[in-house]
């Protein structure tokens, strides 16, 4: 750089080259013309997208699954109000994202003016920070903090909002450098509390939420699991924290029926909650009598909650704070570890295992959504990726999937968006280009985002697409008909030849019209040079039915 300066938006670029930034999904438009020039310049990789929405969806998946904030650009006004959707998102499911948005130039900001709104207003209930940029001198130490705070635990997202006319100013300054910042450590007189309060119970459960599949966090708590003898439990974010395969491992909760799992939370004294956010599966729902013990680790202090009231909040880096205990448990009780037989659980492992697995083989048409699960369970790797969209078949998904390493099955259940799904397998396959990723949503969340096929057709992605068709908003129909004795609202809807529709985009794509077709259709859409679509017509009575097994559901604890 010279003493006469750089250009702004050059700058701009340059400090997001220093953050790493590798790619940035979005939609342009005017008032962001000046670093679009810039990014032709750069290294960066810039995703075009058909819809911000999208762009914004694309970078909360990345930025779940990298551990890097994902980046999203969009212009002013409806460029801005359409990013919302998955910057809020990103926000509430804890993705580091953050959102760069034009704006016009300051000279007609303090008046009405075309398309002039306050986006910066508009984004600060729905991210950590969101900031208008007034000096471009400050571009280096707004664009460090905005990537800085989208970290930080817990992480979310933030928005830069950057006027037309700054773009343009010439500048003397230079990037800032990139700073790692360590987590705090839990205090120990905390974390000798919490096993303690551990060693003492009777009748333990852990509960695994969506902070305990970040870093290091997985792999301590399964050692915890294995040092203690206690059965881990998941919610639908913390799929895969400790693997299917581990007798410790009890599965998912969070379907508001009482299930296998919920019995045993019934019977539970001991809760030790890890990385649980209140927002994925209220704990009036395993808490409701105030009756449990709850040792709390997470990263901030435990949230004010009448029925989550903590005897321990352990406080700190998650994975440090388990492994703390971990140390404190090993050096106290040495050989006598574990301090509670896992066996004792083995009967309860059996009968979720023998439920989740007992139609995986079934040869109804339409397809039953339990049998959808286990076929596209089967066709993806330990390894691979699977996201779900939000709908019916998500309670499925939730229920029917499981994970062997974290972070291998996404879902959105803190904002729960319909939509996610489709742009969400754009930005996990750009993060993770050597595994699989598909995706199961409902004929009507994958509307939401088709445009976007185009984005995949156009960059060569492949990712596969089982969409779930039954022509309702079923998820909707399923909590009437729970709530209003069978009635509901109407709900129906119409779809496209949704084969020929992939086809229209240039993509493979096939509808299924019979049994035992699933499978064989997967592995052909999997070696696919772009994405691909498989349309499966699916018997939603079986929501009720299970409802009512539910409701009926003798426990083995």
């Amino acid at each position: 750089m010279s003493d006469q300066g750089i250009k702004a938006s050059d700058l701009f670029v340059r400090c997001l080259e220093a953050e790493g930034v590798t790619h940035i999904f979005g939609v342009p438009g005017e008032e962001n013309a000046d670093v679009m020039m810039s990014l032709m310049d750069s290294t960066i990789d810039f995703v075009l997208c058909r819809h911000e929405q999208a762009a914004a969806f694309m970078a909360d998946t990345y930025g779940r699954l990298t551990g890097k904030p994902g980046v999203c650009l969009a212009t002013l006004g409806p460029g801005a109000t359409n990013l919302v959707t998955g910057v809020a998102d990103a926000n509430m499911d804890r993705a580091p994202l953050v959102a760069i948005i034009g704006q016009a130039s300051t000279s007609r900001l303090h008046k009405e003016s075309h398309q002039n709104m306050d986006a910066i207003a508009m984004f600060r209930p729905i991210t950590k920070w969101a900031h208008s940029i007034g000096n471009a001198k400050t571009i280096p130490e707004v664009i460090r903090k905005a990537f800085k705070v989208a970290t930080t635990e817990k992480p979310g997202a933030t928005v830069i909002e950057l006027p037309e006319d700054l773009a343009k100013h010439n500048i003397v300054a230079k990037p800032m450098p990139v700073d790692i910042t360590r987590r705090p450590a839990a205090d120990h007189k905390a974390v000798a509390r919490a096993v303690d309060a551990l060693v003492a119970a009777k009748n333990p459960l852990i509960l695994a939420g969506n902070g305990a599949v970040r870093k290091r966090a997985s792999q301590q708590l399964r050692r915890l699991a294995h040092n203690s003898g206690i059965g881990v439990v998941n919610t639908f974010m913390g799929k895969g924290a400790v693997s299917l395969e581990d007798p410790h491992c009890l599965y998912t909760i969070g379907l508001q029926g009482r299930d296998h799992v919920t019995a045993a939370f019934e019977a539970s004294d001991v809760v030790i909650a890890v990385g649980y956010d209140l927002v994925e599966y209220a704990p009036s729902s395993w808490n409701g009598k105030g009756d449990k013990t709850i040792v709390h680790i997470d990263f901030e202090p435990a949230e004010i909650d009448d029925d989550f009231i903590v005897a321990v909040d352990v406080v700190g880096d998650i994975a440090d704070a388990l492994w703390q205990m971990n140390e404190l448990m090993e050096e106290r009780y040495g050989d006598s570890l574990p301090k509670f037989k896992i066996a004792d659980r083995a009967a309860l492992r059996e009968a979720i295992n023998a439920d989740l697995t007992g139609e995986a083989a079934d040869t109804a048409f339409p397809m039953k959504p339990q049998t959808v699960v286990n076929d596209v369970r089967a066709a993806l790797g330990p390894d691979d990726i699977m996201l779900s969209d939000v709908g019916a078949h998500k309670m499925w998904v939730s229920r029917y999937y499981q994970c062997y390493e974290p972070n291998t099955c996404l879902i959105s259940n803190g904002f729960c968006s319909m939509g996610f799904a489709l742009p969400g397998a754009i930005g996990a396959k750009i993060a993770h280009p050597d595994r699989r990723v598909g995706f199961i949503c409902g004929d009507a969340g994958f509307l939401m985002n088709v445009q976007d096929l185009e984005t995949a057709v156009r960059r060569g992605i492949n990712f596969v697409c089982v969409i779930l068709v039954d022509g309702e908003y079923g998820l909707i129909k399923w909590k009437q008909q729970n709530q209003f004795d069978g009635r509901h609202s109407d709900l129906a809807f119409t779809n496209p030849d949704f084969e020929l529709l992939a086809k229209s985009f240039g993509m493979w794509g096939k509808h299924l019209d019979g049994p035992g077709q699933l499978a064989g259709a997967l592995e052909e859409a999997f070696q696919q040079k772009g994405p691909a679509l498989i349309a499966v017509p699916v018997d939603y009575a079986e929501n009720i039915k299970l409802t009512e097994r539910l409701g009926n559901l003798q426990a083995a604890i």
